[in-house]
């Protein structure tokens, strides 16, 4: 269909908005590895490297380097997707079951270790990547459970306890976390979280009641960027034709 007969596209989902605020996590990356956990993260990683930032590399999640279109262009061994990791040439996105002021993630208890009231998925390797490489967070429902003032288990370090042991973390860094409801980082004096951006519809009040931490949202916090044309094209039509990205968030109109 060309242009001119091309019907207008609807405007913007959250889903969508979460989808670029995903992608951006990767923006000028140059030649590292992506590695999203979950469908948004990985359809933002996808569309990052078919626009604006091509050098990307992309994995079938096991040992095979793909393209956007799943083609494959390479073979990654074990070692070598190690060597990546621990020399700062990888950016995760993960998710997080609890995540806290300062950065700290837990994945694998709630309550105490000894005798916890519910077993998540393990420690896995969130203390190696956030040590070793740029790790960044997905969360698809913000809430006071999540967003907690200090988690049951520290998982993937924070920048708290990051500081306390300098030499062990070298590549530390968390670029952002992204959420149902806005984009937040930790560009403060003490490296606390704060809010960059609220996707639009979201108001600052939701935000604090949502936390269960103290989180300053200004009311002029910024809005999360808005998709381009194109870019939607290519959300829509070729990257996630089926819709999968509506199972993490639901498909209502930004208002």
């Amino acid at each position: 269909m060309s242009s001119a007969t091309r019907p207008p596209l609807l405007p913007p989902t959250r889903t969508e908005y979460c989808v670029i605020a995903c992608a951006e996590a990767w923006r000028d990356a140059g030649e590292i590895l992506a590695s999203p956990m979950g469908v948004i993260p990985s359809i933002g990683a996808r569309l990052a490297k078919r626009t604006f930032a091509p050098d990307l590399l992309l994995t079938d999640g096991e040992a095979l380097l793909v393209g956007v279109d799943g083609t494959v262009e390479g073979w990654l061994p074990y070692r070598q997707h190690l060597a990546l990791v621990t020399s700062g040439r990888r950016h995760v996105m993960m998710g997080a079951s609890q995540i806290d002021r300062f950065g700290n993630q837990n994945i694998s208890c709630i309550g105490d270790w000894e005798k916890p009231t519910r077993q998540l998925l393990g420690v896995r390797g969130a203390p190696v990547n956030t040590l070793n490489n740029p790790t960044s967070y997905w969360v698809p429902k913000h809430s006071r459970r999540v967003f907690v003032e200090k988690v049951d288990m520290v998982c993937g370090v924070g920048y708290d306890h990051a500081a306390a042991h300098p030499d062990t973390a070298r590549f530390h860094r968390i670029p952002r976390v992204v959420s149902d409801l806005g984009v937040f980082d930790f560009a403060t004096p003490d490296r606390s979280m704060r809010p960059a951006s609220l996707h639009p519809g979201v108001t600052p009040e939701q935000v604090r009641e949502a936390t269960g931490f103290e989180l300053p949202v200004p009311d002029d916090v910024a809005p999360t960027r808005e998709p381009t044309a194109e870019e939607l094209r290519l959300i829509r039509e070729v990257i996630d034709p089926a819709n999968a990205r509506a199972r993490e968030v639901p498909e209502r109109t930004a208002a």
